[in-house]
């Protein structure tokens, strides 16, 4: 198979080329500089997009762009951020999969489409709900649909737990200080995934006929009480403190709200449905590995 990846030199994206590649399928990488070998693709969204016979004689593109949600607070200037890394990319690559007739596209989405659920179990059949999270990513789905001659699979993603970097890179100095702490009440739910699962579901979606959304997150969410004291064990540390809620709109402000008080209860019924199996189905065994 032949598989082009945006956002290759990411968390995700440098894992799953390596997965990929490392049972021989030939990887294209897009970049946005000039290529450096034979396999890697220039390309500016924000200019001249996918030169036309970029993606000629690809099997299917993968889509991981888009800057971190929590890289810093959401000033207005860093919304449109986080809007424009994702749309224009999605829609540029979505025009040049319709002009090459590329057979399949995976683009990136988030459960944070669900809006705060509470307790409410999320399925992919669950609507979409409100605030900058969920218009965010219903927006960005619906340009990765643009792809209209392919089948389209929207990989709505939980954070990632993995050894290095993503959420537990910025929380691993202070869980090991003793320093992890409850949020607000930590009655929360969140959704999360091991990055081998995470790498494991795209090559399951790559290699399979499913199409639409499909929730990328381990079959059991935890409150943020359970994750803190699951990542204390993991380190060794104890995880007694808490955060007021009053504290994290202060400090966070729109943020906290919506990814640290809030969060969703989403499960994958796409991917057990159709007989994917989880190596990390647990949050224990989920922080075990990324912390091995």
């Amino acid at each position: 198979m032949r598989v082009a990846v945006a956002g290759s030199s990411g968390l995700i994206g440098s894992a799953l080329v390596e997965s990929l590649r490392s049972d021989g399928h030939e990887m294209l990488r897009l970049v946005r500089r000039e290529p450096r070998s034979a396999d890697e693709i220039g390309w500016s969204p924000e200019t001249f997009g996918v030169t036309p016979d970029a993606l000629d004689g690809v099997d299917a593109v993968v889509n991981l762009c888009g800057v971190g949600i929590g890289n810093r607070p959401w000033s207005g200037e860093f919304k449109q951020k986080l809007r424009d890394s994702r749309m224009v990319p999605t829609q540029v690559l979505a025009e040049a999969i319709t002009n090459a007739g590329v057979p399949v596209f995976v683009s990136s989405s988030a459960t944070g489409i669900y809006g705060f659920t509470s307790h409410q179990v999320m399925t992919e059949k669950s609507p979409e709900g409100s605030g900058f999270l969920a218009e965010l990513a219903r927006d960005w789905e619906r340009t990765a649909a643009l792809a209209t001659t392919a089948r389209v699979a929207l990989i709505r993603t939980a954070p990632v737990l993995s050894p290095s970097g993503g959420l537990l890179g910025k929380l691993r100095p202070l869980f090991k200080l003793g320093l992890g702490a409850k949020l607000g009440d930590g009655e929360q739910y969140m959704s999360w995934i091991s990055l081998v699962d995470h790498v494991r579901a795209i090559r399951f979606v790559l290699d399979s006929e499913i199409s639409g959304p499909v929730n990328l997150t381990a079959p059991q969410p935890v409150t943020n009480t359970e994750f803190t004291a699951a990542f204390g064990r993991a380190v060794h540390r104890p995880a007694k403190l808490f955060v007021p809620r009053a504290l994290l709109r202060v400090a966070a402000g729109e943020l906290a709200l919506e990814m640290l008080l809030g969060g969703q209860r989403a499960v994958p019924d796409v991917l057990t449905d159709n007989g994917f199996q989880f190596e990390h189905p647990t949050i224990d065994a989920g922080l075990g590995y990324a912390n091995a």
